[in-house]
Protein backbone atom coordinates (compact mmCIF):
# COMPACT_ATOMS: atom_id res chain seq x y z
CA UNK A 1 0.00 0.00 0.00
CA UNK A 2 1.33 3.44 -0.94
CA UNK A 3 1.63 5.88 1.97
CA UNK A 4 2.70 9.45 2.65
CA UNK A 5 4.36 10.95 5.70
CA UNK A 6 3.20 14.56 5.89
CA UNK A 7 5.65 16.44 8.07
CA UNK A 8 8.51 13.97 7.79
CA UNK A 9 11.41 16.10 9.03
CA UNK A 10 10.45 16.36 12.72
CA UNK A 11 11.30 13.71 15.30
CA UNK A 12 7.92 12.00 14.97
CA UNK A 13 8.07 12.05 11.17
CA UNK A 14 11.60 10.65 11.15
CA UNK A 15 10.59 7.91 13.55
CA UNK A 16 7.72 7.01 11.25
CA UNK A 17 10.14 6.74 8.33
CA UNK A 18 12.45 4.51 10.40
CA UNK A 19 9.53 2.18 11.11
CA UNK A 20 7.95 2.29 7.66
CA UNK A 21 11.07 1.38 5.67
CA UNK A 22 10.93 -2.11 7.18
CA UNK A 23 7.15 -2.58 7.02
CA UNK A 24 6.40 -5.43 4.58
CA UNK A 25 3.10 -4.00 3.31
CA UNK A 26 3.84 -0.28 3.05
CA UNK A 27 5.64 1.69 0.35
CA UNK A 28 6.61 5.29 1.09
CA UNK A 29 5.40 7.32 -1.88
CA UNK A 30 5.70 10.84 -0.51
CA UNK A 31 7.40 12.64 2.37
CA UNK A 32 6.92 16.32 2.98
CA UNK A 33 8.81 19.14 4.65
CA UNK A 34 8.27 22.81 3.95
CA UNK A 35 11.80 23.77 5.00
CA UNK A 36 13.56 20.86 3.27
CA UNK A 37 11.43 20.65 0.11
CA UNK A 38 13.49 19.57 -2.90
CA UNK A 39 16.36 18.07 -0.90
CA UNK A 40 17.21 14.38 -0.63
CA UNK A 41 16.26 12.80 2.67
CA UNK A 42 19.70 11.20 2.97
CA UNK A 43 21.48 14.52 2.43
CA UNK A 44 19.68 16.06 5.39
CA UNK A 45 19.56 12.91 7.55
CA UNK A 46 22.48 10.64 6.55
CA UNK A 47 21.04 7.71 8.50
CA UNK A 48 18.62 7.18 5.59
CA UNK A 49 21.24 7.34 2.84
CA UNK A 50 21.00 4.22 0.71
CA UNK A 51 17.85 3.14 2.55
CA UNK A 52 15.25 5.65 1.38
CA UNK A 53 16.48 7.73 -1.54
CA UNK A 54 13.60 10.17 -1.89
CA UNK A 55 13.27 13.93 -1.86
CA UNK A 56 11.21 15.99 0.50
CA UNK A 57 8.35 17.83 -1.17
CA UNK A 58 6.14 20.72 -0.11
CA UNK A 59 2.74 19.85 1.32
CA UNK A 60 0.18 19.56 -1.47
CA UNK A 61 -2.75 17.53 -0.20
CA UNK A 62 -4.36 17.22 -3.64
CA UNK A 63 -1.18 15.85 -5.23
CA UNK A 64 -0.57 13.48 -2.32
CA UNK A 65 -4.14 12.17 -2.41
CA UNK A 66 -3.73 11.24 -6.08
CA UNK A 67 -0.73 9.03 -5.27
CA UNK A 68 -1.46 7.30 -1.95
CA UNK A 69 -4.15 5.32 -0.16
CA UNK A 70 -2.97 6.17 3.35
CA UNK A 71 -1.25 9.10 5.07
CA UNK A 72 0.46 9.71 8.38
CA UNK A 73 0.18 13.39 9.31
CA UNK A 74 2.95 14.55 11.63
CA UNK A 75 2.42 18.29 11.31
CA UNK A 76 2.15 20.73 14.25
CA UNK A 77 -1.27 21.33 15.76
CA UNK A 78 -3.46 23.74 13.76
CA UNK A 79 -1.36 23.16 10.62
CA UNK A 80 -2.55 19.56 10.43
CA UNK A 81 -6.34 20.02 10.38
CA UNK A 82 -6.81 21.60 6.92
CA UNK A 83 -4.41 19.13 5.27
CA UNK A 84 -6.13 16.18 6.92
CA UNK A 85 -9.54 17.52 5.87
CA UNK A 86 -8.48 17.59 2.21
CA UNK A 87 -6.99 14.09 2.41
CA UNK A 88 -10.13 12.69 4.04
CA UNK A 89 -12.36 14.34 1.45
CA UNK A 90 -10.27 12.71 -1.27
CA UNK A 91 -10.83 9.28 0.27
CA UNK A 92 -7.41 8.83 1.86
CA UNK A 93 -7.29 7.16 5.29
CA UNK A 94 -5.28 9.13 7.85
CA UNK A 95 -3.54 8.65 11.16
CA UNK A 96 -2.98 12.15 12.52
CA UNK A 97 -0.21 12.52 15.10
CA UNK A 98 -0.92 16.14 16.00
CA UNK A 99 -3.34 17.24 18.71
CA UNK A 100 -5.93 18.42 16.18
CA UNK A 101 -8.36 15.51 16.43
CA UNK A 102 -7.75 14.08 19.90
CA UNK A 103 -10.43 16.14 21.65
CA UNK A 104 -14.15 15.77 20.98
CA UNK A 105 -15.12 19.35 21.68
CA UNK A 106 -14.18 22.30 19.44
CA UNK A 107 -14.65 24.56 22.47
CA UNK A 108 -12.18 22.57 24.56
CA UNK A 109 -9.73 22.53 21.68
CA UNK A 110 -10.03 26.31 21.29
CA UNK A 111 -9.33 26.82 24.99
CA UNK A 112 -6.00 24.97 24.76
CA UNK A 113 -4.86 25.33 21.14
CA UNK A 114 -6.90 28.06 19.41
CA UNK A 115 -9.68 27.92 16.85
CA UNK A 116 -10.08 24.54 15.17
CA UNK A 117 -9.67 24.58 11.38
CA UNK A 118 -11.73 21.46 10.61
CA UNK A 119 -14.26 21.12 13.47
CA UNK A 120 -16.61 18.94 11.40
CA UNK A 121 -14.10 16.09 11.65
CA UNK A 122 -13.89 16.06 15.46
CA UNK A 123 -16.84 13.71 15.78
CA UNK A 124 -15.49 11.41 13.07
CA UNK A 125 -12.05 10.70 14.50
CA UNK A 126 -11.20 7.74 16.74
CA UNK A 127 -8.76 8.10 19.63
CA UNK A 128 -5.86 5.89 18.66
CA UNK A 129 -4.89 3.69 21.59
CA UNK A 130 -5.49 0.21 20.12
CA UNK A 131 -5.65 -1.46 23.51
CA UNK A 132 -8.63 0.75 24.42
CA UNK A 133 -10.40 1.37 21.10
CA UNK A 134 -9.40 -1.50 18.83
CA UNK A 135 -12.83 -2.17 17.25
CA UNK A 136 -13.48 1.49 16.45
CA UNK A 137 -9.99 1.93 14.97
CA UNK A 138 -10.58 -0.99 12.59
CA UNK A 139 -13.59 0.82 11.09
CA UNK A 140 -12.14 4.35 11.07
CA UNK A 141 -10.95 6.53 8.22
CA UNK A 142 -9.41 9.08 10.60
CA UNK A 143 -7.52 8.09 13.75
CA UNK A 144 -6.08 10.64 16.17
CA UNK A 145 -2.88 9.22 17.62
CA UNK A 146 -2.69 10.18 21.33
CA UNK A 147 -0.03 12.24 22.99
CA UNK A 148 2.92 10.41 24.51
CA UNK A 149 2.14 11.44 28.10
CA UNK A 150 -1.54 10.40 27.87
CA UNK A 151 -0.56 7.02 26.43
CA UNK A 152 1.82 6.39 29.33
CA UNK A 153 -0.91 7.32 31.82
CA UNK A 154 -4.05 5.85 30.26
CA UNK A 155 -2.70 2.36 29.59
CA UNK A 156 -2.07 1.52 33.27
CA UNK A 157 -5.04 3.58 34.44
CA UNK A 158 -7.76 2.32 32.09
CA UNK A 159 -8.49 -1.10 33.65
CA UNK A 160 -9.03 0.43 37.09
CA UNK A 161 -11.32 3.19 35.81
CA UNK A 162 -13.37 0.77 33.71
CA UNK A 163 -13.98 -1.47 36.71
CA UNK A 164 -14.76 1.42 39.06
CA UNK A 165 -11.94 0.45 41.41
CA UNK A 166 -10.51 3.95 41.97
CA UNK A 167 -11.74 7.46 42.62
CA UNK A 168 -11.64 9.25 39.22
CA UNK A 169 -11.78 12.78 40.63
CA UNK A 170 -8.37 12.65 42.29
CA UNK A 171 -5.92 11.26 39.73
CA UNK A 172 -2.36 12.45 40.37
CA UNK A 173 0.15 11.86 37.54
CA UNK A 174 3.91 12.45 37.60
CA UNK A 175 5.72 11.94 34.27
CA UNK A 176 9.33 12.37 33.20
CA UNK A 177 10.20 12.60 29.51
CA UNK A 178 13.26 12.70 27.31
CA UNK A 179 13.92 15.94 25.44
CA UNK A 180 12.70 14.63 22.06
CA UNK A 181 9.17 14.93 23.43
CA UNK A 182 9.45 18.69 22.99
CA UNK A 183 9.98 18.31 19.24
CA UNK A 184 12.83 19.24 16.94
CA UNK A 185 13.29 22.94 17.61
CA UNK A 186 16.06 25.27 18.67
CA UNK A 187 15.15 26.68 22.07
CA UNK A 188 17.43 27.58 24.94
CA UNK A 189 15.58 25.38 27.44
CA UNK A 190 16.45 22.27 25.40
CA UNK A 191 20.17 22.92 24.87
CA UNK A 192 22.44 20.14 26.09
CA UNK A 193 24.04 22.43 28.68
CA UNK A 194 20.60 23.30 30.05
CA UNK A 195 19.24 19.75 30.17
CA UNK A 196 22.30 17.64 30.96
CA UNK A 197 22.75 16.50 34.58
CA UNK A 198 19.43 18.05 35.53
CA UNK A 199 15.72 17.32 35.87
CA UNK A 200 12.98 19.93 36.20
CA UNK A 201 9.22 20.21 36.18
CA UNK A 202 7.48 22.42 33.63
CA UNK A 203 3.93 23.56 32.80
CA UNK A 204 2.84 22.81 36.35
CA UNK A 205 -0.47 23.82 37.90
CA UNK A 206 -2.66 22.29 35.20
CA UNK A 207 -1.07 24.17 32.32
CA UNK A 208 0.00 21.26 30.13
CA UNK A 209 -2.04 20.71 26.96
CA UNK A 210 -2.29 16.97 27.54
CA UNK A 211 -4.43 17.49 30.65
CA UNK A 212 -7.80 17.83 28.82
CA UNK A 213 -6.93 14.84 26.66
CA UNK A 214 -6.28 12.69 29.72
CA UNK A 215 -9.40 13.93 31.52
CA UNK A 216 -11.65 13.36 28.51
CA UNK A 217 -10.47 9.79 28.05
CA UNK A 218 -10.56 9.10 31.80
CA UNK A 219 -14.20 10.25 31.92
CA UNK A 220 -15.12 7.97 29.03
CA UNK A 221 -13.47 5.05 30.80
CA UNK A 222 -14.97 5.79 34.21
CA UNK A 223 -18.40 6.86 32.98
CA UNK A 224 -18.27 9.85 35.33
CA UNK A 225 -16.40 13.07 35.99
CA UNK A 226 -12.61 12.73 36.18
CA UNK A 227 -10.00 15.22 37.37
CA UNK A 228 -6.29 14.95 36.65
CA UNK A 229 -3.43 16.80 38.34
CA UNK A 230 -0.42 16.39 36.07
CA UNK A 231 3.23 17.30 36.61
CA UNK A 232 5.58 16.71 33.64
CA UNK A 233 9.37 16.77 34.00
CA UNK A 234 12.22 17.03 31.52
CA UNK A 235 14.89 14.33 31.78
CA UNK A 236 18.51 14.57 30.58
CA UNK A 237 17.75 11.84 28.03
CA UNK A 238 16.78 11.77 24.35
CA UNK A 239 13.95 9.22 24.43
CA UNK A 240 11.53 7.68 26.85
CA UNK A 241 8.89 8.43 29.44
CA UNK A 242 8.43 7.04 32.94
CA UNK A 243 5.08 7.77 34.59
CA UNK A 244 3.84 7.33 38.16
CA UNK A 245 0.13 7.57 38.95
CA UNK A 246 -1.23 7.98 42.47
CA UNK A 247 -4.82 6.83 43.11
CA UNK A 248 -7.24 6.27 45.95
CA UNK A 249 -8.92 2.84 45.73
CA UNK A 250 -12.64 2.75 46.47
CA UNK A 251 -12.11 -0.52 48.33
CA UNK A 252 -8.85 -1.81 49.84
CA UNK A 253 -6.57 -3.58 47.36
CA UNK A 254 -3.43 -5.64 47.72
CA UNK A 255 -0.50 -5.33 45.32
CA UNK A 256 -1.24 -8.82 44.01
CA UNK A 257 -4.87 -7.92 43.34
CA UNK A 258 -3.85 -4.71 41.58
CA UNK A 259 -1.38 -6.50 39.34
CA UNK A 260 -4.06 -9.10 38.58
CA UNK A 261 -6.27 -6.27 37.23
CA UNK A 262 -3.52 -5.31 34.78
CA UNK A 263 -2.86 -8.93 33.82
CA UNK A 264 -6.55 -9.53 33.10
CA UNK A 265 -6.65 -6.45 30.86
CA UNK A 266 -3.35 -6.88 29.03
CA UNK A 267 -2.33 -10.52 29.29
CA UNK A 268 -2.96 -11.09 25.57
CA UNK A 269 -1.83 -7.69 24.30
CA UNK A 270 1.19 -7.66 21.97
CA UNK A 271 2.65 -4.37 23.19
CA UNK A 272 1.68 -3.94 26.85
CA UNK A 273 3.82 -5.96 29.25
CA UNK A 274 2.78 -6.40 32.89
CA UNK A 275 6.00 -6.75 34.82
CA UNK A 276 6.73 -9.47 37.38
CA UNK A 277 6.31 -8.72 41.07
CA UNK A 278 9.15 -6.60 42.40
CA UNK A 279 10.17 -5.18 39.00
CA UNK A 280 9.51 -1.58 37.98
CA UNK A 281 9.38 -0.10 34.46
CA UNK A 282 12.49 1.50 32.98
CA UNK A 283 13.21 3.51 29.85
CA UNK A 284 16.13 1.22 28.99
CA UNK A 285 13.78 -1.75 28.56
CA UNK A 286 11.48 0.00 26.06
CA UNK A 287 13.70 2.50 24.22
CA UNK A 288 13.31 2.10 20.46
CA UNK A 289 10.44 -0.38 20.83
CA UNK A 290 6.64 -0.21 20.68
CA UNK A 291 6.25 -1.73 24.15
CA UNK A 292 4.70 -0.08 27.18
CA UNK A 293 5.73 -1.74 30.45
CA UNK A 294 3.32 -1.39 33.38
CA UNK A 295 2.93 -2.53 36.96
CA UNK A 296 0.83 -1.76 40.04
CA UNK A 297 1.81 -1.54 43.70
CA UNK A 298 -0.26 -0.71 46.78
CA UNK A 299 1.48 1.41 49.40
CA UNK A 300 1.34 -0.76 52.53
CA UNK A 301 1.18 2.25 54.90
CA UNK A 302 -1.42 4.46 53.22
CA UNK A 303 -3.34 2.03 51.02
CA UNK A 304 -2.74 4.27 47.99
CA UNK A 305 -2.57 2.55 44.60
CA UNK A 306 0.57 3.33 42.60
CA UNK A 307 0.61 2.63 38.86
CA UNK A 308 3.92 2.77 37.01
CA UNK A 309 4.71 2.72 33.28
CA UNK A 310 7.50 3.27 30.79
CA UNK A 311 7.45 3.72 27.01
CA UNK A 312 9.40 5.32 24.19
CA UNK A 313 7.72 8.64 23.47
CA UNK A 314 8.65 8.45 19.77
CA UNK A 315 7.45 4.87 19.23
CA UNK A 316 4.54 3.72 21.40
CA UNK A 317 4.01 7.39 22.25
CA UNK A 318 3.89 8.47 18.59
CA UNK A 319 5.09 6.77 15.39
CA UNK A 320 4.84 3.16 16.50
CA UNK A 321 1.34 3.62 17.81
CA UNK A 322 0.45 5.27 14.50
CA UNK A 323 1.71 2.24 12.57
CA UNK A 324 -0.14 -0.07 14.96
CA UNK A 325 -3.35 1.83 14.19
CA UNK A 326 -2.65 1.68 10.45
CA UNK A 327 -2.27 -2.10 10.68
CA UNK A 328 -5.66 -2.36 12.36
CA UNK A 329 -7.31 -0.05 9.83
CA UNK A 330 -6.06 -2.29 7.02
CA UNK A 331 -7.09 -5.53 8.71
CA UNK A 332 -3.50 -6.71 9.17
CA UNK A 333 -1.77 -8.18 12.21
CA UNK A 334 -1.34 -5.07 14.35
CA UNK A 335 2.24 -5.98 15.24
CA UNK A 336 3.34 -5.99 11.58
CA UNK A 337 6.61 -4.09 11.23
CA UNK A 338 6.75 -3.34 14.95
CA UNK A 339 8.29 -6.41 16.58
CA UNK A 340 11.56 -4.99 17.83
CA UNK A 341 13.22 -5.13 21.22
CA UNK A 342 14.77 -2.13 22.93
CA UNK A 343 18.14 -0.79 21.87
CA UNK A 344 20.84 -2.72 23.74
CA UNK A 345 22.86 -1.41 25.44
Amino acid sequence: MRVAVVGASGYTGLELLRLLVRHPELEIEALTSERQAGTLLGDVYPAFRGVLDQRFEAVDAKSIAERVEFAFAALPHAASAPVVRELIQAGVSVVDLSADFRLRSAETYAEWYGEHRAPELLGKSVYGIPELHRAAIRDAQLVAAPGCYPTSALLPLAPFLRRGLVEPRSILIDSKSGVSGAGRKAEEAYLFAEVGESCRAYNVGGGHRHVPEMEEQAELLAGSEARVAFVPHLLPATRGIVTSIFLQPREPLTSAEARAVLEAAYGDEPFVRVLPEGETPSIAAVRGSNFCDVTAVVDRRTGALLLLSALDNLVKGAGGQGVQCCNLMQGWDESLGLREVSFLP
